[in-house]
């Protein structure tokens, strides 16, 4: 294939990679975002610093198939490289993002300074863009998005660090005890042999073992990020692990909890595993958790307008990946993607693409080493944007018209669009002018009038194929049209949004079988009717 072939079949994806390079033209790191061969990349990164004309004022340069929009950093330059089809001016938009990224991880900007901290960078750029794209977000969020900041986590710091205060007291003590015997033992004239400590009594290296231990030479992830839309806790199986290696009980982790909810943190027990989604989608607390644990996880953001027409819809999918035992690190994940919808499907960087471009695998590009232990790693991520209805899991039509009598009567009805799902916990809430109270003559489900929030909350526990619609008809006094928007929608669903499922799970060595779970959710994240 040409080069002019090459680009032109990459004319959507605007964006194709992005770097960090001395002024002599040496790469220091770069990300790609689109599907091309390491040779293609190398190739453009070289060709930037003969392109490069001394003397001139404008920040990028062209060839016949590419862009490069560069801008100078002191000793580097932070350079994009586009189609030709992009937008210039957003280019430079996206070019002084990733430009004020570097400085949040960099004390400097000289070479040793940027390689040592290019884990961070990297990802921090693919929070800027995903599969050509520039996502919208800003550089608060990006670094929220990095730091992937816990609160678990931070209970569980702090208890390993009462336990590990614990054992050196209990240390403290004992050496003192020790030495009270052995004066009261010359006092009476008896000598008394030190005990074989192997040190003498100030080591402590047995009551501070690291939790880490053993799972140094694992292939180096960072755990996908959180979006601060998730507000429940990861699974802590490496924290609660962990601290038991410090020689702590359960009951200093238990008072640790208790005195943080005296304090007014809402804390759940590190001890005790808990589903990763939002507060409403917690839909799989009985699932049986095998040493490999995958799960499957998608959000949905929907927009439509009142009269019809989608304004916004957009999917995020993220699969994650946890081995609680060491032996079953070094595997692969088959894959079954039936979807044909044009799901951009995204790996994470220590991925082999080529394994999962051809056979539906997720594997490490280093075969040898295994997949980090007690975290969940994210491993593979999708979206899907349109603003086609038929793509729509449910729609909802609300029909407010005025009565004659100053108020009116709302007609509220809902189907379910894709029958190959079950939503639970369906609630539909439809805003109410301050002080009013609706009069519900039909409902198929069941309602709740909330005064203090001015709503009307519509509940189903169940929508699937058998009972895909019904509706609800209520009138409210001195009200108008306009009143009763937006209208906002809630559900979970056990049944993926997209066509793409687990198949099964094989170690590298031989491809035999490996005994796993899957726990799958789907829920809204927002979905409103406006």
């Amino acid at each position: 294939m040409s080069v002019s072939q090459r680009v032109m079949s990459l004319e959507l994806q605007v964006l194709i990679a992005s770097a960090v390079c001395t002024k002599g033209g040496k790469t220091i790191i770069s990300r790609q975002f689109v599907e091309m061969t390491k040779a293609r990349i190398e190739g453009l990164l070289a060709a930037f610093p003969k392109l490069m004309s001394t003397g001139k004022q404008h920040t990028f340069v062209e060839t016949d198939s590419v862009r490069y929009v560069y801008q100078p950093l002191e000793k580097v330059y932070m350079l994009l490289i586009t189609t030709k089809a992009s937008n210039i001016l957003e280019d430079l938009e996206t070019l002084r993002l990733f430009a004020r990224v570097i400085p949040e991880y960099c004390k400097s900007m000289d070479e040793l300074e940027i390689a040592e901290n290019a884990f961070n960078l990297i990802f921090a750029f693919d929070e800027i863009v995903a599969l050509g794209y520039r996502e919208n977000v800003n550089l608060a969020q990006i670094r929220t998005f990095v730091e992937m900041d816990s609160h678990e986590e931070r209970v569980y710091q702090a208890v390993r660090i009462t336990q590990e205060r614990e054992a050196k007291n209990k240390m403290r003590e004992k050496a003192k005890e020790l030495q009270r015997q052995r004066m009261e033992a010359n006092k009476k004239g008896v000598g008394m042999k030190s005990p074989g400590f192997g040190g003498g009594y100030g080591s402590g290296s047995n009551y501070a073992s690291s939790p880490n231990a053993g799972i140094g030479d694992s292939a180096a992830f960072v755990t996908e990020p959180t979006k601060p839309s998730y507000t429940s806790v990861q699974k802590p199986s490496s924290a609660g692990s962990g601290a038991m290696k410090l020689g702590g009980k359960s009951r200093d982790i238990d008072s640790f909890v208790d005195q943080l909810k005296e304090e007014g943190e809402s804390v759940m027990n590190p001890t005790v595993s808990q589903p990763g989604a939002k507060v409403a989608p917690a839909v799989s607390d009985h699932v049986k958790t095998e040493p490999v644990h995958l799960k499957q996880e998608e959000k949905l953001n929907v927009r439509i307008g009142r009269d019809g027409g989608v304004q916004n819809f957009e999917l995020h999918g993220l699969v994650t990946l946890n081995i609680s035992d060491e032996k079953w690190g070094r595997i692969r994940v088959q894959l079954d993607n039936k979807d044909t919808r044009g799901m951009q499907l995204q790996t994470h960087p220590n991925v082999d693409k080529d394994l999962f471009r051809t056979k539906g695998q997720i594997g490490l590009k280093v075969p040898a080493k295994p997949f980090p232990l007690h975290t969940d790693v994210g491993v593979l991520k999708w979206r899907l944007q349109g603003q086609d209805e038929t793509a729509l899991p449910i729609s909802i039509n609300c029909w407010p018209s005025e009565n004659g009598e100053g108020g009116c009567d709302v007609n509220i009805e809902y189907e379910l669009e894709q029958t190959n799902l079950e939503l639970n916990n369906v609630q539909i809430n439809i805003p109410l002018p301050v002080g009013s109270s609706p009069v519900v003559s039909e409902c198929d489900g069941i309602y709740k009038h909330e005064s203090r929030k001015n709503i009307l909350v519509w509940t189903l526990d169940v929508i699937d194929a058998a009972s895909k619609s019904g509706s609800m008809e209520f009138s409210v006094p001195s009200s108008r049209p306009s009143d009763f928007f937006p209208v906002h929608v809630s559900f979970t669903s056990k049944t993926p949004y997209a066509n793409i499922k687990v198949k099964e799970v094989m170690l590298v060595e031989d491809d035999s079988p490996v005994k796993h779970s899957v726990d799958t959710v789907f829920f809204t994240d927002n979905y409103e009717v406006v």
